[in-house]
């Protein structure tokens, strides 16, 4: 069945049958980039043991930060703490871009920008799922067709000036001095991995709920005059 008929049928209300679980990707290709870039890091399978990261066994459906005698960065225990939750779409978003969803997190990986080889390595992840035969037919494994963050935002040249007057609702909960007294600070960010960050909240895909109130105001040059703000702090 074509994604358009999915979609279609899906708009309608009317009950499409499942897709296939092999439609994510190649597993195959998939075991590949996982020795290449993921396995000097992290194990999988029978046997497999917390290494520099933790283990990927029953990744999907799993809370972030939940795997027992794993010690996580602050950022990556905080997330799983709002509630985030390793599905297709968020394990995308943290293949392509990990600070897309994890500000601060320790891996050391700069990102698979080619969808279609994410896609490949999350179906061998699939694999080792406990229930690999509900990926991507169900929650809280199915595939969302949001769209990703347009180059287009990322070019905005942010107002610093104008992002000091939006701040102060910031602030309010953020310290400005570049302390973290359990909430994280927000000083001295990339002005991408800001903007990165905000839209992740906006779209729903970061699930902090207050954030996603406060994010869901601001217009993209808002956004973005608050990223070139943050930045200037010292």
């Amino acid at each position: 069945m074509s994604r358009a008929l999915l979609l279609a049928l899906a708009v309608s209300g009317l009950a499409a049958p499942p897709v296939a679980a092999e439609s994510i990707g190649d597993p195959a290709r998939g075991a590949s980039l996982f020795d290449r870039q993921c396995k000097a890091c992290h194990q999988i399978g029978a046997g497999a043991v917390n290494r520099v990261g933790p283990v990927l066994t029953g990744l999907f459906g799993r809370r972030a930060g939940g795997v027992a005698g794993f010690t996580y960065s602050k950022p990556m225990t905080r997330m799983g703490n709002d509630g985030l939750t390793w599905t297709l779409q968020t394990l995308d978003a943290y293949i392509e871009n990990p600070k897309a969803l994890v500000s601060g997190t320790r891996m050391n990986y700069r990102g698979m920008a080619d969808p279609a080889a994410r896609a490949d390595l999350m179906a061998f992840l699939r694999d080792y799922s406990d229930k690999p035969r509900d990926i991507p037919e169900a929650e809280p494994t199915a595939r969302k067709t949001e769209p990703g963050l347009d180059p287009a935002i990322l070019a905005i040249e942010g107002d610093p000036e104008y992002g000091a007057y939006l701040s102060s609702e910031c602030s309010t909960c953020h310290r400005t001095d570049g302390t973290d007294a359990g909430i994280p600070s927000i000083t001295r960010w990339p002005p991408e991995d800001f903007v990165v960050a905000m839209h992740a909240y906006k779209s729903r895909l970061r699930p902090h709920p207050v954030m996603q109130m406060m994010a869901g105001r601001l217009s993209n040059d808002e956004i973005a005059a608050l990223a070139a703000y943050f930045a200037t702090l010292e």
